[in-house]
């Protein structure tokens, strides 16, 4: 499990592409350091699985399903990454609950410059949508972040100097793609609503 708080900004130094899966190779010293082999790290908001790593390198294996739901089919190498490692159970818990299962991508749709931060507003997939409410908590590459205001097709975040500095997305362009993660608790309690009507008109 995470938080969404992004420890490192990463570089991909390399890819390896298969027919259907490839191997991606990052820079993170940070979250490196301490890395051992199986170990859990989230790289764009994906949950991934280190297979090789020295003290500024890792490695990552990306099967098809992952390739598919997420933007990291599109990765070059080159391009910045934020990684996060697993939670341990003495941290402190910083953003929210936050599993590194991505629920789909989004295009970034405008950037409205602020005195010192940015307003950021993403399209919301209609599958999704129901999941995100104003002033709840919402997972864009990994970050943590807290919607300010919500639509139909499209939703705002605010960005802070912090979070535009260390992260990739005070890098991120009009039609890039994001990954998202809903809140795991609304897909939840969702499903224990839907459980109950049933059980109910029975």
């Amino acid at each position: 499990m995470f938080t969404g708080i992004v420890e490192e900004l990463g570089e991909v130094v390399a890819i390896e592409r298969g027919r259907e899966s490839a191997t991606v190779g990052v820079r993170g010293p940070r979250v490196g350091s301490d890395a051992e082999h199986g170990a859990s790290i989230s790289v764009n908001g994906v949950c991934l699985t280190v297979v090789n790593h020295d003290s500024e390198s890792l490695s990552f294996d990306v099967m098809a399903e992952t390739l598919a739901r997420s933007s990291l089919g599109t990765l070059r190498a080159g391009d910045r990454v934020n990684l996060e490692r697993a939670m341990a159970a003495t941290d402190r818990f910083g953003g929210h609950i936050v599993q590194g299962h991505v629920d789909g991508t989004a295009a970034l749709v405008s950037r409205t410059p602020g005195d010192r931060w940015e307003v950021v507003r993403f399209e919301l997939p209609p599958s999704l949508a129901r999941y995100v409410v104003e002033k709840g908590s919402i997972t864009v590459d990994g970050v943590s972040l807290t919607v300010s205001a919500v639509s139909s097709d499209s939703f705002e975040v605010s960005l802070i100097p912090t979070t535009l500095a260390l992260t990739t997305l005070g890098h991120k362009a009009v039609g890039d793609l994001v990954n998202l993660e809903v809140d795991v608790i609304a897909k939840y309690v969702e499903r224990l609503l839907q459980a109950s009507s049933s059980v109910g008109g029975q």
